[in-house]
């Protein structure tokens, strides 16, 4: 998950967690039954933490990188519980929870086999009849001079839903925002 100086200041900041909050989390989810029990994959900053701790009961998050999980630890530990590890092989059990959810991360995850792991593992560790559901940007000027020297490896709207259910997701939905720069998705496990 490199990110270039001007991305991790921004990821970190006020206003992308109060956007989040306004518009991120609130078009992703809309419509999206949670349960007890959340895995939140690549929550970074923490911005989307904000939101979900008020939403689900249970709320795990998974960080990839290994000082920004100790962050997370010390700001939302006592909330959440915050786990270092890698999404495309979660150091979880089967079936653990009743959603897993991801915001603007997956362009973040370098290649598509680590994606479509991803994807398997997500499948793996929801429980029957839970959800997968989140958001991720679409490729633009802005958004590309964003990220170089990041890992930038952007998901369409039509391939996602093919690897939703390559992975075994039943009813996947893949939309984009009124702008186009946003998909959402949601998919559940029979």
């Amino acid at each position: 998950m490199p990110m270039n100086k001007a991305h991790r200041a921004l990821c970190g900041s006020r206003g992308w967690a109060r956007f989040t909050e306004r518009h991120i989390l609130p078009w992703a989810l809309n419509g999206v039954e949670l349960g007890e029990d959340v895995l939140e994959l690549g929550p970074g900053y923490g911005a989307n933490l904000r939101v979900l701790v008020d939403q689900a009961p249970r709320l795990t998050a998974l960080e990839i990188d290994g000082p920004t999980a100790g962050r997370l630890r010390r700001d939302w530990g006592d909330r959440v519980r915050v786990l270092h590890g890698d999404a495309s092989a979660m150091p979880l059990p089967d079936r653990g929870f009743s959603a897993v959810v991801c915001f603007t991360m997956l362009h973040h995850v370098p290649t598509g086999t680590l994606q479509d792991r991803l994807l398997s593992e997500a499948f793996r560790v929801l429980r029957p009849g839970g959800v997968f559901a989140g958001s991720d940007s679409q490729s633009s000027l802005p958004f590309r001079l964003l990220h170089l020297g990041d890992t930038m490896n952007v998901v369409g709207p039509r391939s996602l839903r093919e690897r939703l259910t390559a992975a075994g997701f039943e009813g996947a939905v893949v939309d984009r925002d009124r702008r186009g720069h946003n998909i959402r998705f949601r998919a559940r496990k029979g």
